[in-house]
This record gives C-alpha cells, structure tokens and sequence, in this order.
C-alpha cells in the first residue's frame, strides 16, 4: 500500500475577509474532497495530496483516513461500476478561488482525468467543498458544493478533518450526517 503523507497540522488559519472573499495575508480554510475508482486508487490519492500540498498558497493542514464507498451516478448508485476511495483535506489557501481550481483541474488531468460521462468513472475527482465562507453561484465554480450535504462519503471524512465543521447555509456537518443512511467504510489495510 502507498502511504498517505501527513503534515504538520496549523491550527491558526484565519477566517476569510467579507470584502474581498480572500485575505491574501492570512489565507482561507478550505475542504477539498478526493476520490478514485479507477487504476491504483490509493497510490492516486497519495500523490494528488502531494500535488495539492505543492499548490502556490496552499499549505495543508489536515489529511482525513481512507473510505471505499460506492460509485454514484446520475442514475443513482451503480453496483457494477468499481468502489471508490474517498477522502478529504483541509488547508489554508492565500489565493483566489478560481486559481485553487485551475490548480486542481491540473492535478486531476496529470493524474488521467477524462471527462466525457459526467459522474462517471475516474482516475482522480477533487472537489472544491467550501471556502471559509465564501460563495458563489458561478457555473465553473459552486462554493459551497450544491451536493456536499447529501454524499457521506465526503461528509464522514470531514468530520475526522473538523468534528466541528459547519457547512455554510446547510448546519453541523455532524447534524447533516445524522439525517443520511451512512454507506461509506474505513478502507481496510490503509495507513490513517
């Protein structure tokens, strides 16, 4: 199995200004969602989290463990197609939101990323979940995710990132994972 890298942890990220959307100075916290259900899954996660570590502005703080959940389609949950591996990462961003997009856009096509059945099969998905609490409405770039609050399998890893993560306009992370059917397992033989 390929280790997942951890950090060091910074607890002092500050919150993001209500002027500009970003403070430059101090950075962002942001929740960036991962997941693979094609090629070697594990090995995938652990270099994108390197890449992401290596993001202009980004400094990493937290790495939640490894989950294997099912694949989700536009039909709903597809038994047939390969399990995911899903996990999530919290950092501090001192750049615009967009520029952190461009930046995983680039990890997620470096890593094999095609896009042509829209959830379908990947080599590589990061999502951007929040911001601080910043949003937006932009067809590219919906902060916070429109479908964070339904998907355990980004949800339960958050709370091993944040226990006491809030997902801006929706409630306690814990709260919103309390109302949905948990699906979602620790994936076994996985440094954590």
């Amino acid at each position: 199995m390929t280790p997942i890298p951890r950090p060091n942890i910074r607890m002092d990220a500050a919150p993001v200004t209500a002027d500009t959307g970003v403070d430059a100075d101090a950075g962002a916290d942001v929740i960036l969602a991962l997941g693979s259900n094609l090629g070697d899954s594990v090995a995938t996660l652990a270099l994108a989290i390197r890449e992401i570590a290596d993001i202009e502005g980004f400094e990493l703080t937290r790495i939640a463990p490894l989950y294997e959940s099912a694949a989700v389609k536009l039909h709903g949950v597809d038994t047939e197609a390969p399990r995911y591996v899903n996990t999530v990462v919290a950092g501090c961003y001192t750049g615009e939101p967009k520029q952190l997009l461009a930046a995983i856009n680039a990890i997620e096509n470096a890593n094999g990323r095609v896009r042509t059945e829209r959830w379908g099969d990947r080599t590589l998905d990061i999502d951007i979940i929040v911001i601080d609490d910043v949003r937006s409405d932009d067809p590219d770039l919906t902060i916070p995710h429109p479908r964070a609050v339904e998907r355990d399998f980004v949800l339960v890893p958050w709370l091993d990132v944040d226990p006491d993560a809030v997902l801006p306009g929706q409630g306690r992370v814990s709260d919103l994972l309390s109302q949905l059917q948990i699906t979602v397992v620790p994936l076994e033989g996985t440094a954590t």
